[in-house]
């Protein structure tokens, strides 16, 4: 968790500050049992070596996104592309996140799984885990 602190730190602005810092603290209490760690420069959570759900500061804001969030079935998720599951949404303000939201999407998260963590040995074919 240090790690993840040291990356919100980071960021450049108070206010993505505050989003990383309020997404970091969701997380952690609704998805407790997970592993998290900085993976590919960004803070990352894992449920037996799966990513499961991340953030990252981009142009458009704080993207807080679900790796297997396009099977949610939440219109405030937007899917990315077609060859992955993966799901996201961002934020500019803290403001913007509403908490049962997140809650709501991290109990998905952990209900609904694709397994990337297999994704380069069976050379880029996604499998349903749950």
């Amino acid at each position: 968790m240090e790690s993840i602190k040291h990356y919100i730190a980071q960021l450049p602005t108070e206010t993505d500050q505050a989003i990383g810092q309020q997404l970091a603290e969701l997380i952690d209490a609704y998805l407790s049992f997970t592993e998290s760690k900085i993976w590919h420069a960004h803070p990352v959570w894992f449920i037996d070596g799966n990513p499961i759900v991340g953030f990252s500061k981009q142009k458009a804001g704080i993207r807080l996104m679900f790796w297997s969030g396009a099977d949610f079935e939440e219109q405030q998720l937007a899917a990315r592309g077609q060859k992955f599951k993966d799901a996201s949404i961002f934020y500019n303000s803290v403001s913007e996140i509403n908490a049962d939201d997140v809650k709501r999407w991290l109990q998905k998260s952990e209900t609904i799984q694709w397994d990337y963590k297999n994704l380069i040995k069976r050379k880029g074919v996604l499998e349903r885990l749950k």
